[in-house]
């Protein structure tokens, strides 16, 4: 770790600590160097492989962006959002992958969503499940009904 003060390419780490959510660790370091003292975070990147192929780095703000579609003209905060994909988040690391597929992602968004608002999630699962006629949303929407 280069001394971000002098640039020198050694400090040793002072003290360790879990971030509040527990997905990273935060490290404050000292540099034998200039003996200045700073503070690196570490976290594990959640990779997400594409139908593609192409992997790109998990973030919630594409989770939000998706769902916040699905949500137009609905009863739904921008909090509730931010809750939503960091469900979704804590959902998936919980797998203990280091890189999932994205079809999965979009299960993990599907569970949430249905809780939050029953109308984001048909519209949601409609465009992700490729719904391809009124019996698909029939069905869905049964299944809804079954919930309750």
């Amino acid at each position: 770790m280069y001394c971000p003060f002098c640039r020198h390419p050694d400090s040793r780490v002072i003290d360790s600590r879990v971030a509040e959510d527990g997905t990273a660790i935060r490290r404050r370091r000292s540099c034998p160097e200039c003996g200045r003292r700073f503070t690196t975070q570490e976290s594990v990147i959640l990779m997400v492989a594409k139908r593609s192929g192409v992997t790109e780095p998990f973030t919630r703000d594409k989770i939000i962006r998706g769902v916040q579609r699905a949500c137009q003209g609905r009863p739904v905060d921008e909090d509730q959002l931010a809750m939503l994909a960091q469900r979704v988040e804590e959902t998936i690391r919980a797998r203990g992958l280091a890189e999932v597929p994205s079809h999965e992602v979009g299960l993990a968004i599907l569970g949430p969503l249905r809780d939050l608002d029953e109308v984001a999630y048909l519209r949601f699962a409609s465009v992700y499940r490729g719904f391809e006629s009124l019996d698909d949303f029939e069905k869905a929407i049964s299944e809804l009904r079954n919930r309750h």
